[in-house]
């Protein structure tokens, strides 16, 4: 097993993960599944700028995990947006802690300090959506920051949105600029 950065190539093994989210789930707002070369857009033009992670074992991905811009004007840049999904069949094994320590691990190299979720979040959990997210980023050191009521419409019912955030740095006096991915590629072996 292993967690390496992600490249446009994933495209397709990381839309298979993301497709059923979509479809099924007010997990993501978004309505319809983007295609595939629309899919390796967003991870070039992310990976760009922030960590895009894949953890994967020899059968294939298991999940992935990613970071974005909070807000673009610069008094923002030590501030950054999380996300993770993982394949159905990999929930409640540990994968999703540990890509996501990876992630926060990449941030940190980076000089970020802040890690903001903006999670679904449900009073009422259905099919469609859970308050799962909220219980792993609670268990992962992120605390409540913020809640917007009934602002995501999907499935005939109206969710909230939540915004969960974790300090990952000490907030100095003119903090040092922060740093872009590494163009290498560079992969992290994980042990089971």
């Amino acid at each position: 097993m292993r967690i390496r950065s992600a490249t446009p190539a994933d495209a397709a093994a990381l839309l298979k993960i993301y497709a059923p989210y979509v479809r099924d789930t007010a997990v993501t707002f978004e309505y319809e599944v983007p295609g595939e070369e629309a899919f390796a857009r967003r991870i070039r033009a992310t990976a760009a700028q922030y960590p895009y992670l894949v953890l994967e074992e020899e059968e294939g991905i298991l999940g992935y995990a990613y970071a974005g811009a909070f807000k673009t004007r610069a008094a923002y840049d030590w501030a950054a947006e999380t996300t993770i999904y993982l394949r159905r069949d990999a929930r409640k094994k540990g994968y999703g802690r540990m890509l996501y320590t990876a992630l926060e691990d990449a941030l940190r190299e980076r000089g970020i300090l802040n890690a903001y979720a903006c999670i679904a979040s449900t009073d009422v959990e259905d099919e469609r959506l859970t308050n799962a997210s909220r219980r792993f980023h609670e268990r992962m050191g992120y605390r409540l920051c913020g809640t917007f009521h009934q602002c995501g419409y999907k499935f005939g019912r109206w969710y909230d949105m939540i915004w969960m955030e974790k300090m990952l740095g000490e907030h100095g006096y003119a903090p040092a600029p922060v740093r872009k991915p590494e163009a290498d590629g560079a992969e992290t072996e994980t042990p089971r």
